[in-house]
């Protein structure tokens, strides 16, 4: 039997005390199995056993008739040269970063809306920054994107009362971007611009968030989760449910440079991918491709794990589509803030792995796949956990725009809503 102390987590892992089994004590290959396994779990975090509590405890019934707490929000009706205008690339509004397209579409027939700005508590900017695509690479380009946000800002505030009033500390902005709302694609000339003036007083829904300091987040925000479109998901479970054969043990489909170049004294992934690739690459364990392939969520749903490592940010629509296509995510991004943590029990659907470790991927897998797999997926399928991470239109209760909501309602304070007073 294998014995340890409840597990420490310290600098350099666990502690752990074994007594080898009595067929082990002269048998050294055993010996070095059940070492590799225990080295392999000093590297994750510690991953719940048996988890049903915490996954009870986080899948609250979210139709509770108080959960938005009264809370009203005023969508500003903005020329379409902000919004409307961006949508006819069809692009727009199904890429990674069309959360800001969703929350404004779903808000619109949301009944926590108000038509009375009076009345609000919270006023909506509905600009839409990341639409204008690159003819070069395809890829969102959003060196505009600072002053669009200054644009609709000073029309607001020329058009209604509510921004002088509060500063703006009540008006609520999307920015699905690498850094937030820096409004930069690299790191270094994120953190050297920060948060624009204008909105630093305001609260910023933005994909992008880490535990520790960081310029980029120096603001009011909520963590959200990128864009993964509702059908496209339904569609792939339908031809293949989550409980069907998962024959592929470890994916990752997505950009691995060999030669990782030098950007600005940075390397892409922080050479994790890399070095993803020079490991695992020959493995047969590991499914890793380097090329695009549109039909790459089928591949999804037949893994049973899903690599999630960093790339130029540390969040990306993988950690979504692994967890709506029952693939055990695999983190590998240090220091990541995940979305919804009131909703989703990340520590009991996924696994952490630090970017150092990287290279012993191989045996942390296979630990967890001989000991916990089982559980963790139970806990990753129930539908309420993929439904948290996915914006429905209309909204769903406990979706992702419903998770928005209640974040939002628990910043309240923030409210400059007047009480009425009636005139006898």
């Amino acid at each position: 039997m294998l014995e340890t102390k409840k597990p420490l987590i310290s600098s350099s892992g666990f502690y752990l005390r074994m007594r080898l089994p009595h067929n082990a004590r002269n048998n050294r290959n055993l010996q070095q199995k059940l070492l590799l396994q225990i080295e392999a779990r000093a590297l994750i975090e510690e991953q719940p056993l048996d988890s049903s509590a915490a996954l009870r405890h986080h899948l609250k019934n979210p139709g509770d008739a108080n959960i938005f707490k009264g809370m009203k929000v005023y969508v500003y009706d903005l020329p379409s040269k902000y919004n409307r205008d961006w949508l006819s690339n069809e692009r727009c509004s199904s890429h990674l970063f069309a959360a800001e397209v969703a929350i404004h579409r779903t808000l619109m027939s949301s009944e926590v809306r108000t038509l009375d700005p009076w009345e609000a508590d919270f006023f909506f900017v509905p600009v839409y920054v990341s639409c204008n695509f690159s003819k070069v690479n395809g890829f969102p380009a959003i060196g505009h994107a600072r002053a669009l946000m200054a644009s609709a800002v000073r029309h607001i505030s020329s058009q209604l009362p509510f921004w002088n009033r509060s500063r703006g500390s009540d008006h609520v902005f999307v920015a699905t971007h690498d850094f937030g709302s820096c409004f930069h694609t690299m790191e270094d000339m994120a953190m050297a611009d920060g948060v624009p003036e204008i909105l630093r007083n305001s609260i910023i829904l933005q994909t992008f968030g880490v535990k520790h300091k960081h310029p980029c987040q120096d603001v009011e925000n909520v963590v959200i989760p990128p864009y993964v479109s509702p059908e496209s998901v339904r569609a792939t479970l339908e031809k293949s449910p989550l409980d069907g054969r998962r024959d592929i043990f470890a994916f990752f489909r997505g950009k691995m440079e060999v030669h990782p170049k030098n950007v600005s004294g940075r390397f892409y992934s922080k050479r994790v991918r890399t070095t993803i690739w020079r490991r695992y690459g020959n493995d047969r364990r590991f499914y890793l491709k380097r090329h695009r392939f549109a039909g790459y969520q089928s591949e999804i749903v037949r893994s049973k794990f899903c690599l999630c490592p960093t790339g130029w940010a540390p969040w990306s629509p993988r950690l979504v589509e692994s967890v709506a296509l029952g693939c055990v995510p695999v983190i590998i991004a240090d220091g990541i803030r995940l979305p919804f943590p009131s909703a989703v029990p990340w520590a009991a659907i996924s696994l952490t792995v630090a970017e150092k470790d990287v290279d012993q991927l191989g045996k942390i897998l296979e630990y967890v796949a001989a000991t916990n797999l089982t559980s963790i997926q139970r806990n990753l399928w129930d539908p309420q956990v993929r439904k948290a991470l996915l914006f429905y239109d209309p909204m769903l209760e406990g979706d992702a725009t419903w998770q928005v909501l209640v974040a939002l309602s628990g910043k309240l304070d923030r409210s400059h809503k007047q009480p009425r007073v009636s005139v006898q």
